[in-house]
């Protein structure tokens, strides 16, 4: 019967208009029969992953191009462009996902708190639940751990306790998705004493952008600030998303960091524009001969990689590959292996739907990387962390990344360059916006409130997740 219930419901859907976007498609066509949810009500449920002529995405695009005459259902390739087509795809595939539930295996938590995951039980530990909508975390050499707050607050935990905000941070822009983002440790800080600090800077006019400065913290004042990356003055608009930032070092102390397009996703695949890109400096800002733009006329000679949304995470991998995360439009997010001058795809392709509620034309383009993994819904995905210590030894080996949207810490298993599992190791605790590796060998995560809000500012915590047998 699923079947038929397909075919009812792609017979609905014949008559859309092309400028129509694939919510407006279901909820005109669709809905009255099939539920807003998709659900059921006259015809079937559409979400419970029942296929009676193949659940692949080839058959089912077959069913909508080609229909199927045994059940008297047309073929719609002349009435559905192929975009309208592969966007139903997409909406139906998403919404099967919301409703099961069970996007991964999951864990669970029990009474005396332990959470029961596949490979590893553990406890979560407060190491302060006083910051609000904590962003960034980083460890000080003598074991000192910064976080960044999203008002424009850095703090420090010292032997267990918060200490007061750091004085003379630069004022914060705090509107939307604005706000003081990452913060990184240079890697001889010992010698040198520098931290790095991301923020959206204000303008007049309500105008802000992504600022990347580094300074030194003496008597807990931040002091000797120096600036690294300031866009050029038109590059600061009213638009408040996609300012990135995430920050990495590699090895040779090469600076890697995250720029979001700012709500332009155009300037993602222009070379002479510093936005949806992955950029690569010298510690003090200076660019490296070797990038791959760094002679070319007109070009932002920082730029290592192009045609990104707004990576939000970054790790290497034991073999020293750069992994990124990737928020993507409503479905689409993504993880990535970050390698020199590739183009990672956006706007051109993408696996989610645009802002106009269409997909892009084609998921894959010639020249253009395709996703280690992606996500549909989104779950928001922002952090992500290889793990190869002997503190959790079933995890040995694994990645994990942090959701905000979905409020999720997951484990992904990966061989090769594949990820052949997945595990929600806890969800519901809140949005998981960074995960480290402390000195002592635990997980630390910056969690905001459950519930809350992308860009609302609340009382979040510092969590250190502890092993028990």
């Amino acid at each position: 019967m699923r079947g038929l219930f397909l075919l009812l419901f792609l017979a609905l859907c014949a008559n859309a208009q092309p400028a129509s976007t694939v919510r407006q498609i279901f909820a005109d066509k669709c809905s009255g029969c099939h539920g807003a949810q998709m659900q059921g009500g006259r015809a079937g449920s559409l979400v419970d992953d029942k296929w009676t002529y193949g659940s692949t995405d080839a058959k089912i695009l077959e069913s909508i191009r080609e229909g199927r005459a045994d059940a008297g259902m047309p073929a719609f390739k002349e009435s559905l462009s192929e975009v309208e087509t592969r966007g139903l795809l997409l909406l139906i595939r998403g919404q099967i996902t919301a409703a099961a539930g069970k996007p991964a295996t999951r864990a669970t938590p029990v009474t005396d708190g332990v959470v029961k995951s596949a490979k590893q039980n553990f406890k979560l530990e407060v190491i302060t639940d006083q910051v609000e909508t904590p962003w960034g975390l980083a460890f000080l050499p003598d074991g000192r751990l910064l976080i960044t707050e999203r008002p424009g607050r850095l703090r420090i935990v010292e032997n267990g306790k918060l200490l007061p905000p750091v004085e003379g941070i630069p004022t914060v822009w705090t509107r939307q998705d604005g706000g003081l983002f990452d913060v990184e440790v240079h890697p001889k800080y010992a010698q040198n004493g520098w931290i790095y600090l991301a923020y959206a800077e204000p303008r007049e006019t309500n105008r802000s952008m992504t600022t990347i400065i580094r300074g030194r913290i003496k008597d807990n004042k931040w002091v000797e600030q120096e600036t690294i990356w300031r866009a050029s003055d038109e590059l600061f608009t009213q638009i408040n998303f996609h300012y990135g930032l995430r920050f990495i070092f590699d090895k040779n102390g090469y600076l890697y960091y995250s720029l979001g397009d700012h709500g332009k996703p155009e300037s993602a695949q222009d070379i002479s524009q510093p936005t949806g890109k992955v950029h690569r400096i010298f510690d003090d800002g200076r660019i490296p001969p070797d990038n791959p733009y760094a002679k070319t006329p007109g070009a932002d000679g920082s730029i290592w990689t192009i045609g990104h949304r707004n990576p939000e995470g970054f790790s290497f991998a034991p073999n020293g590959t750069l992994w990124a995360t990737e928020h993507g439009p409503t479905g689409g997010d993504e993880v990535n292996i970050i390698e020199k001058g590739k183009n990672y795809g956006w706007p051109v392709i993408s696996w989610g739907l645009m802002d106009n509620g269409l997909p892009t034309p084609t998921t894959a383009k010639q020249g253009m990387e395709q996703p280690l993994v992606h996500w549909e819904p989104s779950p928001g995905i922002a952090p992500i962390l290889f793990y190869s210590g002997d503190k959790y030894p079933a995890w040995k080996g694994n990645v994990f990344v942090g959701m905000m949207g979905h409020e999720e810490l997951r484990r992904l298993t990966v061989k090769g360059n594949k990820v052949v599992e997945q595990e929600v190791v806890f969800k519901g605790l809140g949005r998981v916006r960074d995960i480290i590796l402390g000195p002592d060998g635990y997980f630390y995560l910056a969690l905001a409130t459950p519930g809350a809000q992308l860009s609302s500012t609340t009382q979040g915590s510092i969590v250190r997740l502890m092993p028990v047998k």
